[in-house]
């Protein structure tokens, strides 16, 4: 897939800086990335976006020096896809004659060898991307489990800091101190809000647009016929739900997936500038992750109708301040292996929460292409790093939709995209960890249209338990807490009675009787590993669980740590609420528990930092995971961008 390009650019090294107006600014080679993805004893995975598409080598050497990998790679380790006129996203897969060694220190360049040969290096040209004394980016393979970073929920224009700035700082400090090197960074979820879009970033997402020649495309919609309109309509900013036609159809689109739902309980789902087309898709990953393209981003409030000026303003300074800090997010995502899977933030809010919205969103042309341009986006910015070979028939099949004039027959490219339901993924590490696609796999619901899914149906939960049976430990990553807040799941289960699932997102394990009932007897087969360890996220504040069978002299022994999010937060007055009622009605004593999916299981909390009494902790943060090889013993840990860490304690 990968060929030659005859355009040339030259290189931007200056730290990321927001203007507002237009800059003559050269764009770069490397536009996003790189940003290191799979690694195991065979070799290593990169993405990475550029502005042209030349042939690339790569250079793996052992952490004495000696080169393990120098060469310019073929189709195979060197695959491309097209979405702009310069914009490329490219995937790096090789495998090294030697395999890799747990615990040892690696380093790697990428390098872009231009029409006339000449090379230039990611770790010379992006002056930001290396760590002091290094002249390469680098990165340490474990095999063996100890040190496990992750978390959820990057909401770019949130007040308050990006919790993936702690990620840098950990690495940073880990030159210093080799035991604190932290083994992976595993993404549970919300890596990009496509549905809650400020509006200065849907300004920036088009000037990039614009600047990269990011491919438009038609779309099914009367009077907005291509997504190349949606820059000057009258509702492309901050009235995005007046686009979808007004008549029957529409009408229950609207109801189920573009409306500002009323959420008496948690926070409303911001969709006025929900995202459209693929080139804003892709654009917003660009955004979110790399500072280069800020340097010339325009984020004008020129189009913005007068009503929306003043929230321009202010989340222009926060959508700012957030961009100030990604210099630093790209140098840690280039030096630790970065695994990746998806919530319903990064499609849309209530992605297949019901049967009845997936019947009104798939039924509808517009809805159904900009629910498919969110998943191509997932596959391409994110999907695709975690296992290439396992999504290799999805890569052959959807490549040659992909031309240097844009993507052809998006209705099928949609089809395809919307059929694939092998997201989930196994690392073949120790604890093994198994992440589990909870968005595709539905259990749904064959009495009513309006209760919610099962996160996983009967033969995914099935195939699940065969990856576990006679492990000695696993750790499981689901988006969604499998154990949740009982009180806030008691109040999703009243709003579900009355047909209004998708008010509160009633969307939890135990929110469908099925999926609950499996799931908990996976936990209580007797081949199923004595130890796990559950990382979650989706809530928006952290806390962890203690878990044992009652009634079991042998108990698997089961940690839940959720860890969200990297930069949202619960609304802090109704989380504390939450937690003081919750604590009192669902007591280790209380009758009400003998009404729940989980009254033959003893739950303990662990207490976040200095905390006697509270359970949930608010705050962005990413978490930290200690975990020896068979997870008997288990720490966790939140890392604030301020340097703070919280740490849970277990109950005396």
């Amino acid at each position: 897939m990968a060929d030659e390009s005859n355009n040339k650019t030259s290189q931007s090294t200056e730290k990321s800086h927001v203007h507002t107006a237009c800059s003559e600014t050269p764009i770069p080679k490397i536009i996003a990335g790189p940003i290191l993805r799979a690694v195991n004893e065979s070799g290593i995975t990169v993405w990475i976006v550029t502005s042209v598409l030349s042939p690339i080598k790569l250079v793996l050497k052992d952490t004495h020096g000696a080169c393990l990998f120098e060469q310019e790679l073929n189709s195979t380790q060197h695959q491309s896809v097209q979405v702009g006129e310069r914009a490329f996203i490219q995937v790096l897969h090789v495998q090294p004659e030697s395999k890799l060694i747990n615990g040892d220190r690696y380093f790697y360049d990428v390098i872009t060898v231009d029409q006339s040969g000449k090379e230039t290096s990611a770790s010379v040209s992006l002056k930001d991307i290396l760590y002091e004394q290094h002249s390469c980016m680098s990165f340490v393979f474990k095999s063996e489990i100890s040190n496990l970073l992750h978390g959820s929920c990057r909401k770019p224009h949130h007040q308050s800091d990006d919790g993936l700035l702690a990620v840098d700082d950990t690495l940073k400090n880990a030159f210093n101190n080799p035991s604190d090197q932290p083994d992976m960074l595993i993404l549970s979820g919300d890596q990009v809000y496509i549905d809650d879009v400020a509006g200065p970033t849907l300004c920036a997402i088009h000037n990039v647009i614009d600047q990269l020649g990011l491919f438009h495309e038609d779309l099914p919609l009367e009077g907005l016929e291509n997504s190349a309109k949606l820059t000057e309509h009258e509702h492309g900013y901050y009235q995005r739900p007046m686009l979808l036609p007004d008549d029957v159809a529409s009408e229950t689109v609207m109801s189920y997936f573009f409306a500002a739902k009323k959420k008496p309980i948690f926070t409303s789902v911001n969709a006025n500038n929900h995202l459209i087309s693929l080139a804003e898709v892709i654009a917003m990953y660009i955004l979110v992750w790399s500072p280069e393209m800020w340097q010339t981003a325009i984020m004008s409030d020129k189009n913005i109708a007068d009503e929306f000026k003043e929230k321009f303003a202010q989340e222009k300074a926060d959508i700012e301040a957030f961009s100030q800090g990604l210099y630093r997010v790209r140098r840690a995502l280039a030096h630790i292996p970065v695994y990746m899977i998806f919530d319903d933030h990064d499609v849309t809010d209530d992605w297949n929460l019901t049967r009845g919205w997936e019947d009104a969103v798939y039924n509808h042309p517009f809805a159904k292409r900009i629910v498919g341009n969110a998943i191509l986006g997932y596959w391409l910015c994110q999907g695709w790093g975690n296992d290439v070979d396992k999504i290799s028939p999805l890569t052959e099949k959807l490549s040659s939709h992909f031309t240097d004039s844009g993507l052809i027959n998006h209705d099928e490219t949609i089809d395809a995209i919307l059929h694939w339901d092998q997201w989930h993924y196994t690392l073949d590490t120790a604890p093994k960890i198994v992440v589990l696609d909870t968005r595709t796999q539905r259990w749904r619901s064959e009495s009513s249209l309006v209760k919610p899914s099962g996160l996983m149906d009967w033969e995914a939960l099935c195939d699940l338990q065969q990856e576990l049976i006679n492990q000695p430990s696993v750790i499981m990553v689901s988006a969604a807490p499998i154990f949740g807040v009982k009180l806030i799941e008691t109040v999703q289960r009243i709003f579900t009675f009355f047909g209004k699932a998708l008010v509160v997102d009633a969307e939890n394990w135990m929110a469908h009787k099925g999926t609950a009932s499996v799931i908990l007897n996976i936990f209580r087969h007797y081949k199923t590993p004595p130890n796990f360890v559950i990382l979650s996220g989706d809530v928006h504040y952290s806390f962890v669980y203690d878990i044992t069978l009652k009634f079991r002299r042998n108990s698997p022994h089961i940690t839940q740590i959720t860890s969200s999010g990297i930069k949202n937060e619960f609304p802090d007055t109704l989380i504390r609420w939450f937690d003081r009622l919750n604590r009192i009605l669902y007591g280790p004593r209380s009758p009400l528990n003998w009404f729940t999916q989980r009254r033959n299981m003893t739950i303990k909390h662990r207490k976040p930092g200095k905390q006697k009494i509270r359970t949930l902790y608010n705050g962005s943060a990413i978490g930290l995971l200690k975990v020896d090889k068979n997870c008997k013993n288990v720490d966790a840990s939140l890392l604030r961008a301020n340097g703070e860490t919280v740490k849970f304690h277990q109950r005396d």
